[in-house]
């Protein structure tokens, strides 16, 4: 495996033995010296990796690991994202303090994660596992993101058909979910299509996005699609989907609110586009996933999980309602007001 293989959707690795360890301290080392972090930085991320999979090795049930660049403002860093299926942690935070240990060693793990992340944020639930999301920045870190979303291929490949894109466009906050028809390749550029299409459209609402993202991809096999604009200061969500994307405003309280996507296949046929608005109160959630993700999740089974970060909401949902038999995807944003 080398650097250039590290694309911006990222390598999962299956953390069971220290021989993965150790490989995800490599991989890791090299995704470091390829976004320019710098040598002490990359020092320091090879710390990062080497605790967090130690954690996965020594503690953890079905624990997977993805690292992946990340970019924002300007700048490039590394992204860790840490996740298992057990036995889980009563208190995240005490656990993530020196001294505090389960196995009789000296106690250190976490509290070094902590003391090297630029950003670090994370969920634990007795019996149902743990998510650590880090990232490992050159300098200051750019300012923790209002969106984030995972993808992760069907077993048995590499390439995950599924993709998602965050963009501010003339003050508009707009995020997207593609899911290529298929899997592997030809899946994955027509997702590849949807995203360049997505960064480069002329700022607009939900509706002319997806119509000028159906107009770009009439090269591929197309996909399913949606764009959501969070627009917490009017109070509002603009929403535009064709397929089988879904898309869920969970509120303060747990209540959930479906939206609308229409039938149609991106970039084939001549589908019918329509954008639906929806209240967005305080502290809501949005969530939007592929059909590679069972749409079984309750917030209340979670408690806290809300107050995380969308990286880290995103990372449990995509753990416990994600299926092995399709790509998947899961984003989240929340409402900053």
């Amino acid at each position: 495996m080398n650097a250039e293989a590290v694309t911006d959707s990222g390598i999962w690795f299956r953390v069971e033995a220290s021989s993965a360890a150790s490989a995800v301290r490599r991989a890791a080392e090299r995704l470091g010296a390829q976004v320019g972090i710098g040598e002490v930085r990359i020092a320091d991320l090879a710390i990062v990796a080497a605790e967090l999979t130690s954690n996965l090795v020594k503690h953890a049930d079905e624990g997977v690991l993805l690292l992946r660049p990340v970019r924002r403002a300007g700048q490039a860093g590394v992204e860790l994202v840490a996740i298992d299926s057990g036995p889980g942690m009563a208190d995240l935070t005490v656990s993530s303090q020196d001294g505090h240990s389960t196995t009789g060693t000296l106690g250190i793990g976490l509290g070094a994660i902590v003391r090297q992340a630029s950003w670090f944020d994370g969920y634990s639930l007795p019996g149902r596992g743990t998510v650590f999301a880090v990232q490992v920045w050159p300098a200051e870190p750019a300012r923790p993101s209002w969106a984030g979303a995972l993808t992760r291929p069907i077993t048995g490949e590499t390439v995950s058909g599924d993709g998602y894109a965050v963009r501010v466009a003339d003050g508009r906050h707009q995020v997207l979910v593609s899911d290529g028809l298929g899997h592997g390749p030809l899946a994955g550029a027509a997702t590849d299509a949807a995203l360049a299409a997505f960064r480069n459209a002329p700022a607009g609402p939900p509706a002319a996005v997806v119509a000028h993202l159906h107009r770009s991809m009439s090269h591929t096999r197309g996909a399913a699609l949606a764009v959501a604009e969070l627009a917490p200061e009017a109070g509002v969500l603009r929403y535009a989907g064709l397929g089988n994307i879904a898309g869920v405003i969970v509120e303060e309280d747990g209540r959930r609110r479906g939206l609308v996507s229409l039938p149609g296949i991106a970039g084939h046929q001549r589908p019918t586009i329509r954008e639906y608005d929806y209240p967005l109160g305080p502290g809501s959630r949005l969530v939007m996933h592929s059909d590679g993700v069972a749409d079984r999740w309750r917030l209340e089974d979670y408690p806290g999980l809300a107050e995380r970060s969308p990286l880290v909401m995103a990372a449990t949902l995509l753990r416990d309602a994600g299926v092995r038999r399709d790509d998947a995807c899961v984003l989240v944003a929340r409402s900053w007001t």
